[in-house]
């Protein structure tokens, strides 16, 4: 039995582990109790004695590692995918070590967990905070599993606190956009790069639900006719390194691919003729431009000067180059692009180059595209694209200077809107066309598993309809294009037009 031991101006408890071996009774952060009475000693020794028998007793001693040692050490020991660990780490040093690094896990209690969340919130999207929260809650349920202390303080209690119901996580609506919303912003993308690569990569997007990931890390292997097969991505680490990994869960598929949008594809590989990339070995579809972009400060380049004279790349070539070679009239209307461009010579950014940056992609040449804005990136303020007003729908002026030499700007297209925005948008047309769920859901790459599911397959039938309702879609948005302006700057989509104008006579 427990006993009450005299220490001074209080008791203790005891009780008895081992033979020879004895206890102190102790509060949950592992501090002896001082007991005002004998009487109270004992009691709390004895029940602490009868959870020892009962194998309901714990080591005072666990749950003083720091959580900050505990973190460290459960980080280690996790084996999963770069970007998994990629975020658990940004969790963990970003969100959680600077409030609970130097406390004991015993002793880090529900009360502290919710003043944290509460802290967290006011500076940062519900979403976001409640990924933290999970992290959280799976390190304290690991160390629960190890022993370490009793209960999980970042559990969620039902019934408590103010009834918000769903609003508690909602987050902010997606944008999405329509089919001739589409077709604009590939437009202004390409218009933005000044090449048509971003032109076929937002359609492609767009038109397959692929994600950001699997896009970039398409391989010219993988485009077949009639289809596109989600073998590989490449995920951005912090670091700047590319992973080449599989798809987000494993979602391995093949996307049907309208016969538009199978040739744009093949007539892209074909025009830009990708090699194998020296950092994976592969040749993918789709490549970078090279140094990032900083929203305009870069010049004017060769296909800039090209679209604003209505020539040829190869003519602006010949007027720096071989001057003698072309027509005085020709030489005077490159002389006046230059001129108006700011054009200099060696600002030519490479063509092969690494693939996009995540950010960089969506920060200089999507954002711009829908918003007609440049965000604001310190040190400079969010302002409009400055364009020259021709050729349609603007040329985006470069260099020193831009904003004085525009004369108009962008009206926005679909603002908020964001590169995954584009998979929302694909979902939302599919469920315009009434697709079946099951195709939705093989073209997304998303498993349902309900019991019904299970009972529902992808026929012929299904695939054809969807293909004939994104291709009356395609063909409706550039019917629309066609009546603001019969041609356009970007050589992909002008090819488009001039083929569908011949088509509707």
């Amino acid at each position: 039995m427990g006993f009450a031991e005299k220490r001074g101006n209080y008791w203790r408890g005891r009780y008895k582990t081992a033979p020879g071996k004895h206890l102190t009774v102790v509060d949950e952060n592992g501090k002896a109790i001082r007991f005002a009475t004998k009487g109270e000693a004992q009691r709390a020794a004895s029940e602490a004695e009868n959870k020892y028998r009962r194998g309901d007793w714990r080591d005072p001693a666990l749950g003083q590692e720091t959580f900050g040692e505990y973190a460290n050490r459960w980080y280690e020991a996790q084996d999963l995918a770069a970007s998994t660990m990629q975020n658990y780490k940004r969790h963990i040093e970003e969100h959680l070590l600077p409030d609970f690094e130097d406390k004991a896990l015993a002793g880090i209690l529900r009360t502290d967990v919710d003043a944290w969340e509460k802290k967290e919130r006011a500076a940062y999207a519900a979403s976001s905070v409640k990924t933290w929260r999970s992290t959280l809650h799976l390190i304290f349920e690991d160390a629960i599993d190890e022993g370490l202390i009793p209960s999980n303080p970042a559990a969620r209690r039902r019934g408590r606190g103010k009834r918000a119901g769903r609003s508690r996580d909602r987050g902010p609506e997606k944008v999405v956009t329509d089919a001739l919303g589409i077709l604009l912003t590939a437009e202004r993308a390409a218009l933005l790069s000044g090449r048509d690569d971003e032109f076929v990569a937002v359609v492609l997007k767009e038109y397959t639900g692929m994600r950001w990931g699997e896009v970039v890390g398409l391989e010219t292997a993988f485009v077949r006719p009639g289809a596109v097969r989600v073998e590989w991505q490449l995920y951005e680490l912090d670091t700047g390194e590319l992973v080449r990994c599989p798809p987000k869960d494993d979602s391995y598929r093949t996307i049907d691919s309208m016969d538009w949008l199978s040739a744009l594809v093949a007539n892209h590989i074909a025009r830009t003729k990708p090699t194998p990339c020296s950092w994976h070995g592969k040749t993918y579809v789709f490549r970078g431009q090279g140094a990032a972009r900083t929203g305009g400060h870069h010049g004017a380049k060769l296909v800039d000067v090209a679209r604003h004279a209505e020539v040829s790349t190869g003519t602006v070539s010949n007027v720096l180059n071989c001057p003698d070679r072309v027509a005085e009239a020709t030489r005077t209307k490159v002389k006046q692009a230059i001129a108006d461009l700011g054009f200099v010579r060696g600002s030519v950014v490479p063509e092969h180059a690494a693939p996009w940056r995540r950010n960089g992609f969506a920060t200089w040449l999507f954002t711009p595209a829908v918003s007609g804005w440049y965000p604001k990136k310190a040190p400079q303020v969010a302002r409009p694209v400055p364009l020259l007003g021709e050729p349609w729908p603007g040329a985006p002026a470069r260099g020193r200077g831009a904003s004085d030499r525009a004369d108009a700007c962008w009206l926005p297209i679909a603002k908020g809107l964001t590169p995954h925005g584009l998979r929302h948008t694909h979902r939302t047309m599919m469920e315009d066309l009434g697709t079946e769920k099951v195709l939705m859901d093989e073209r997304m790459g998303h498993i349902d598993g309900s019991v019904s599911a299970r009972y529902a397959h992808v026929t012929p039938g299904m695939r054809k309809r969807l293909g004939f309702g994104l291709t009356e879609q395609w063909e409706t948005a550039l019917d629309a294009r066609l009546t603001m302006r019969p041609t356009s700057p970007v050589r992909a989509l002008d090819a488009l037009l001039r083929a569908r104008a011949v088509a509707v006579r």
